[in-house]
């Protein structure tokens, strides 16, 4: 193997860390091959960890950079089989993009949470912020659309749980979506409410929100969602009119 690649986990510096996977991109689906690569195979080289808007990377699972300098390794090392590993790498992504979801949840409730301390407390014109009819809006609806994805989201865990995987493809791309456009939406309506110190780091909203935005993207963007949303909704309501007749 000759590459660079720049999305490994951060479990990759520990010290104790020894094997990573690799995945060999090689066109689509049945040409992935997934490959144990130990880190001390000669050409294997770790350049640095990654940062996110200018964050530790941490938050976000944590990803490196990493050289393969005509790296070998033994076939043995295949996992599955040779082209299984798009079929390994979708089998966790199911349940992975729900742990997200769920995630950015809870961080949009701890959002709303300091939006709704420093609006009771910051006065602004005469009154306090939470008085000012525009910032009461902005409580409400994003109580509102909390509430609304973590609905979703059980709903998405429960097909999950009772149909598998593949059933429950058009729920977790739902909630992938929402989820993200959520979070991001209360954490900036908190930035907007604390002012300058919202976008400092006196304040975790800054980090919190470099952690919202990155789930537009990571695990698939938003716009591969919506499109696998739209054909899987379509072949539902194919098949609803199929047996209408």
């Amino acid at each position: 193997m000759t590459s660079t690649i720049q999305a490994l986990t951060r479990e990759t510096e520990h010290p104790k860390a020894e094997v990573i996977p690799v995945r060999d991109w090689l066109g689509r689906h049945g040409l992935h091959t997934m490959i144990l690569v130990p880190l001390k195979t000669p050409g294997v080289k770790k350049i640095r960890p990654l940062t996110v808007f200018g964050q530790d990377d941490a938050i976000h699972g944590g990803h490196f950079e990493i050289h393969f300098d005509n790296v070998r390794v033994p076939a043995s090392n295949i996992l599955l089989g040779e082209g299984r590993g798009f079929d390994i790498s979708q089998g966790r992504l199911g349940p992975g993009r729900l742990h997200h979801c769920m995630r950015a949840v809870g961080l949009a409730e701890w959002a709303l949470e300091l939006l709704c301390q420093r609006a009771a407390h910051r006065q602004a014109f005469g009154k306090r912020l939470y008085q000012h009819e525009v910032v009461a809006h902005w409580i409400a609806e994003c109580r509102i659309a909390i509430v609304q994805t973590r609905l979703l989201t059980l709903h998405a865990a429960y097909t999950l749980d009772t149909q598998g995987n593949k059933a429950a493809r058009k729920q977790i791309a739902m909630i992938k979506v929402a989820a993200g456009r959520m979070a991001s939406n209360v954490v900036d309506c908190a930035i907007q409410v604390y002012g300058g110190a919202g976008v400092s780091d006196d304040f975790p909203l800054a980090e919190m929100y470099a952690y919202a935005r990155t789930l537009r993207i990571a695990d698939g963007p938003d716009e591969v969602h919506l499109s696998s949303i739209a054909l899987l909704e379509l072949r539902d309501q194919r098949r609803r009119a199929q047996a209408k007749l």
